[in-house]
């Protein structure tokens, strides 16, 4: 007798399987995660002067400018695109999963939107408890709106849909220094006397009730205001790239898309640290510009931002192909690590959330308020070292067969319906 797919309730099975999982995406997310918590860094710094545009610190010794370069240039605004990617990645998976094994397209959207829901209620606690940077929300509520609109969508209309975002992501970035340039002052984009940026973090505030507002008022904001609004500039964008790119399994078979990689990795990284330059030169003295320009809304800020999701994607291409570089070898050296890091990747919630668990109360004014006395140098090694005891505790859950905290959770808030085998 043939099953009846079409009740939206009914999952004809449960999660990812061990056997299922490529090994690069989930060594991209567990690298991913040591660029997250290195980008985040900054945040902790809560008595640092900061630059024009209230992100990087600008004090320090020559050893703390070469670091806030190198993240000016490879980190802010380029390793969130990275996450991006391997969110709507991994949503694409999981539908496709579902719908090969026979589950109605609507149950399967239902089951990512069931996810979607959690996430945000999840990235919520997190902003109000530990950390106003969260990016969980705020992709909860893009996949919330794309994957009702777009997982069940044909190549050609996702196509026509990625022409689009880039047009709109374009016109939006542009619009504004076109204006500027017509007025004949590019000076006028920015406003150097805005608020620090960094201050609706709150990490400087020593009482945890007050920090919490100001976090949770960021969070709120962020999560249903900033994210809708990126949809209508042609946020979108990336999110259908990951689709497609999920369509084709170019992380699970990175030898089939090799030209693809190489190119998008050479062209993406290099497009997103050039766009990037001019910011980080200016930043650390080596570019005289005014502070408009730098500001949070400035030219160079804007310029920044916007090849910032170049190198998102060239930075994904570059991890497949390292993973097919490493595959191939026939004596694998750093094998170990390399298992390590991709039983972060696994466990990604649940060492992302522990970044914060382990960083705020360390350095945060209302906990032991270590981050006034460190340093972007020290405040790296720091943050690497945090990225390592995730490392380790990833690593012993995988030899134990264990999945991570977080990740059982949500595997039972998402499939509360009993799956079929």
């Amino acid at each position: 007798m043939k099953a009846d797919i079409t009740k939206p309730t009914t999952l004809r099975r449960g999660a990812v399987r061990p056997a299922e999982r490529a090994l690069a995406p989930d060594f991209a997310r567990g690298l991913m995660l040591l660029l997250i918590v290195l980008s985040n860094t900054t945040f902790h710094l809560w008595t640092a002067d900061r630059g024009a545009s209230g992100w990087q610190p600008v004090d320090g010794s020559w050893i703390d400018h070469v670091v806030q370069f190198s993240m000016i240039i490879g980190l802010d605004l380029r390793v969130y695109p990275l996450f991006a990617f391997l969110f709507g990645y991994g949503m694409m998976q999981l539908y496709q999963r579902q719908t090969a094994a026979g589950t109605a397209p609507r149950s399967a959207v239902a089951l990512l939107r069931r996810r979607s829901l959690w996430l945000i209620v999840i990235g919520l606690a997190h902003t109000t408890l530990l950390m106003a940077g969260d990016i969980i929300c705020y992709y909860g509520v893009l996949s919330l709106a794309l994957g009702a609109l777009f997982l069940g969508r044909t190549d050609r209309t996702l196509n026509w849909w990625i022409l689009i975002g880039a047009a709109l992501l374009v016109y939006t970035a542009a619009e504004p220094v076109v204006s500027a340039l017509l007025r004949g002052d590019v000076t006028s984009l920015g406003d150097p006397g805005a608020e620090p940026g960094n201050l609706a973090y709150a990490a400087g505030e020593d009482n945890w009730l007050t920090a919490a507002g100001t976090r949770l008022s960021t969070g709120l904001f962020v999560t249903f205001a900033a994210a809708p609004l990126s949809l209508v500039g042609g946020g979108f964008l990336l999110f259908l790239l990951r689709f497609r790119a999920a369509r084709q399994r170019i992380l699970e078979e990175p030898a089939d898309h090799l030209p693809l990689l190489r190119g998008t990795a050479l062209v993406g990284i290099a497009v997103g640290w050039l766009g990037a330059l001019p910011a980080a030169l200016a930043h650390v003295g080596m570019l005289d510009v005014p502070d408009a320009m730098q500001s949070e809304s400035g030219a160079l800020t804007v310029l920044r931002d916007v090849t910032g999701n170049a190198a998102g994607l060239g930075y994904v291409a570059a991890l497949a192909l390292f993973t097919h570089w490493w595959a191939g070898r026939s004596t694998r050296h750093g094998e170990r690590a390399v298992r390590a890091v991709s039983a972060v990747g696994k466990r990604s919630l649940s060492c992302y959330l522990a970044h914060s668990l382990l960083f705020a109360p360390l350095l945060a004014a209302w906990g032991l308020g270590l981050g006034t006395h460190l340093t972007s140098a020290t405040m790296a090694l720091t943050g690497t070292a945090v990225w390592l005891v995730t490392v380790f505790w990833a690593d012993a859950l995988e030899r134990h067969g264990r999945r991570g905290p977080m990740e059982s959770l949500l595997r039972r808030l998402i499939y509360r319906i009993r799956p079929r085998t």
